[in-house]
């Protein structure tokens, strides 16, 4: 892979694929031997969580292509379009549980599970909820919001094996618990897939810096270009692991270009090296703000 942020994601994805699977086989075969619906759904739930680590993998692998001539900033928003597409599998998710919750409650159903589904299940909402808190760690450390994305898949996971647990316990005194869950499950699902396609658009969009990446910026520019630099209209074009920061300087109008562009070059080379951002500055002259 290209750096170590793209090896910390690739090696989620496939750590997850190779724990989905496992899980899937355990849960399925209890499902099984249960004769547990309930429990087998579950079994496919944990399946597509494969499918979207997959689609993590794929993404970061695109996402770390070199620029081409059609892609001159590379194709690190493969990472941003990855998270939006698993987001939708999670309300595809959602819409799947409102269903069955609405069809077990309308049957009057409840579950019947037996030794193998207490097994797989508890074992099935330790090992999700792990997978998820190691998928957020490295979104945290990566900034991808595939990754991120995948983690909330498999908290989904977990929560859903949490509403068969409370089946398992609950449904023989309260017949409708199952039911009324896996309602809730769904609402929580649409509400990550709401922050995790907002987050993805609006990088894809462009979005505004931080206050703390702004006062960074401008603390560089004074001690680079003096106090009577005036930096404004910040801009973030985020590509993944290539991020484009371009704003605007006014300085004093007296200043050759030369000097102008020899500034501006100090200013970028301090913002790479210590804010890890390629910026682009377009220069003003303070005199011709005068003028009007």
């Amino acid at each position: 892979m290209g750096n170590s942020n793209s090896k910390l994601g690739y090696q989620e994805g496939v750590v997850s694929v190779i724990l989905n699977l496992l899980l899937f086989v355990l849960k399925y075969y209890a499902g099984i031997v249960s004769a547990s619906v309930a429990l087998i759904a579950d079994a496919w739930h944990t399946l597509s969580d494969s499918l979207t680590s997959l689609m993590v993998i794929v993404g970061i692998r695109l996402s770390t292509r070199k620029p081409d001539k059609e892609h001159p900033f590379g194709h690190g928003r493969w990472e941003q379009i990855s998270a939006i597409i698993i987001a939708l599998l999670l309300v595809m998710v959602g819409i799947e549980f409102i269903k069955d919750s609405i069809a077990k409650f309308t049957a009057h159903e409840f579950a019947r599970f037996g030794a193998w589904a207490y097994v797989a299940t508890i074992l099935s909402i330790a090992v999700k909820e792990g997978l998820a808190q190691y998928a957020f760690r490295i979104a945290r450390i990566t900034g991808n919001s595939s990754v991120k994305a995948d983690g909330w898949h498999h908290r989904s996971d977990a929560l859903s094996s949490v509403v068969v647990l409370a089946g398992i316990f609950l449904s023989p005194y309260i017949w409708w618990m199952d039911s009324a869950l896996g309602i809730v499950v769904s609402l929580m699902l649409f509400y990550a897939a709401y922050g995790i396609i907002r987050e993805a658009v609006n990088k894809i969009l462009g979005e505004e810096p931080s206050a703390a990446t702004v006062s960074e910026v401008k603390k560089i520019v004074a001690e680079e270009m003096g106090e009577s630099a005036f930096p404004h209209h910040f801009h973030i074009h985020n590509y993944g692991d290539h991020i484009e920061f371009t704003f605007h300087v006014k300085i004093p109008g007296e200043k050759t270009v030369a000097e102008a562009h020899a500034l501006a070059t100090r200013v970028e080379v301090r913002i790479k090296k210590e804010l890890n951002m390629d910026a682009t500055i377009h220069i003003e002259p303070l005199l011709f703000q005068a003028c009007f």
